[in-house]
């Protein structure tokens, strides 16, 4: 397996994902130790000329004015203990693996002054294959701090850690990997914790599984195009160009290619189809910028020193900084949420125009035997479930928030919570997909003598490997969660 090497810069969601889903191990580039030594350096000697410097030898949040005159390695203990108070279920391994690859990440750009023995501790961690127990719910996007506790706590043998499949106390599951709890020096503790890594190892994997996401819903309206019927000249190239929005002519040409062959160029069409096939690529354009927008944020903190304090090495300085705050990163994934609600509303509309009474030159219902069956309609009610429910997820959170800490802590993204509520809308989205294709797939079949172009064809081969076409009424729930698993 290809490993994913650190360098401090080139980290893409797609690194994040083979690490976290595939176990890629990770690697710190030649030149990324001597940067932590030499940023650590810059740092002990800020220290040593009595500067203070938040988290090493003053309080955090609140208790900034406090200054810590007592054993600061010690401190670096109290201070991630202290905020091990996440609570709620456990993340997934896989998240638990993109978390501590966002932070490697972060770190190895070496801005952090955390010690190259606590770094290379938490990269052999990773590799070994031990996975801090970490519960998800305690981040307002203000850093993550409270849920990275668990993981630093880890680090040093407390709490507790999976590893091959089973939960140990962190120590144990150190001992069974071959491995010893890390030693922290000044400032570890902080360096572990006080960035945005939950959301952005979380975020990343949301937008891999978008990716992918976007491309079935591609191939979903290449199928409906043909079931319906559609118009294929609205994907010409001057209709594009006459109005050059943010993606809409790659969109228009990819379903172009996959609709080549197809008897539509041969038949008869509508002067005008519905707007959710009219505009579909306008509709799919908005939502590849906007996944495009919300990739390049994540890849922005992947490959940056978001961190408070920050060693600015080059200038033998070190400074507070505000660096872990997101709001980029949040609204970029609320407007993604928005995207994608557009794109399955009219993955929506093209369903019931699919399913409704003998429209487009269908059957009615999809139904080949008529009469008293039910065919696809009943699906109706489920697409509009799904849609409603994506609806809900698109409502914006990013402000809601309470100032913490005194009022130190004034303002928050609630990043992680975008991530998340978009996660949700992912898993409704495939659904929605699964329901349009399998409507889409019928439809095909209903139309004798219709040639499908090849890119369409190979959908609905796709969709007829996992469900037959209906004959008459059976159960179509059980081929959509076949469908939707196959689409995952």
């Amino acid at each position: 397996m290809t490993t994913v090497t650190l360098q401090g810069a080139g980290i893409t969601i797609d690194d994040i994902a083979a690490v976290s889903r595939q176990d890629a191990p990770l690697a710190a580039g030649d030149q990324v130790l001597d940067r932590l030594a030499n940023a650590r350096l810059v740092l002990e000697r800020a220290a040593a000329s009595g500067q203070p410097i938040y988290g090493m030898n003053t309080g955090l949040g609140a208790n900034l004015k406090t200054t810590v005159t007592d054993d600061l390695a010690a401190f670096q203990l109290q201070l991630i203990r202290g905020r091990s108070v996440a609570m709620s279920e456990p993340m997934p391994r896989d998240v638990t693996r993109a978390v501590i690859a966002a932070r490697l990440a972060m770190l190895s750009v070496g801005g952090s002054g955390i010690s190259p023995g606590t770094f290379e501790a938490l990269l052999a961690m990773l590799n070994a294959g031990v996975h801090p127990v970490m519960t998800a719910t305690g981040s307002i996007g203000a850093g993550d701090l409270v849920l990275l506790s668990a993981m630093a706590l880890a680090l040093v043998g407390e709490g507790e850690a999976e590893f091959e499949g089973r939960i140990h106390p962190a120590r144990e599951a150190l001992a069974l990997a071959g491995l010893k709890p890390a030693e922290l020096k000044p400032k570890d503790g902080i360096s572990l914790i006080n960035a945005s890594a939950v959301s952005t190892g979380e975020g990343a994997l949301a937008l891999y599984d978008a990716r992918r996401l976007m491309d079935c819903q591609r191939q979903a309206v290449a199928l409906s195009f043909e079931g319906l019927g559609a118009n294929p000249l609205i994907l010409e190239p001057a209709i594009q160009a006459a109005r050059p929005a943010a993606h809409q002519a790659s969109e228009a040409a990819w379903l172009r290619d996959a609709l080549e062959g197809s008897s539509l160029h041969e038949t008869k069409s509508a002067i005008q189809d519905p707007l959710s096939v009219r505009c579909v690529a306008s509709i799919h354009g908005a939502t590849a910028e906007a996944l495009g927008r919300a990739v390049h944020a994540v890849e922005i903190e992947l490959n940056s020193a978001a961190d408070n304090p920050l060693v600015i090495a080059e200038e033998d300085r070190v400074l507070s900084t505000g660096n872990f705050h997101t709001p980029t990163l949040a609204l970029a994934m609320e407007t993604l949420g928005l995207a994608i609600a557009q794109a399955a509303s009219a993955s929506a509309a093209r369903f019931i125009q699919l399913t409704g009474s003998a429209r487009n030159g269908l059957p009615r219902y999809l139904s080949p035997v008529g009469g008293s069956s039910a065919g696809f309609v009943p699906m109706q009610k489920t697409v509009t479930a799904l849609a409603a429910a994506i609806r809900h997820k698109a409502n914006p959170v990013m402000l809601d928030f309470l100032a913490v800490s005194e009022g130190v802590e004034d303002h928050a993204t609630q990043t992680l919570l975008t991530v998340r509520k978009l996660r949700d809308m992912l898993e409704l989205w495939r659904g929605l997909i699964a329901c349009e294709m399998l409507a889409a797939a019928q439809a095909v079949d209903l139309r004798p003598g219709h040639r499908c172009g090849g890119g369409s064809a190979d959908v609905h081969a796709f969709v007829r490997g996992v469900a037959d076409k209906l004959q008459e009424d059976r159960p179509l729930g059980i081929d959509l969660v076949a469908l939707s698993a196959r689409l995952a």
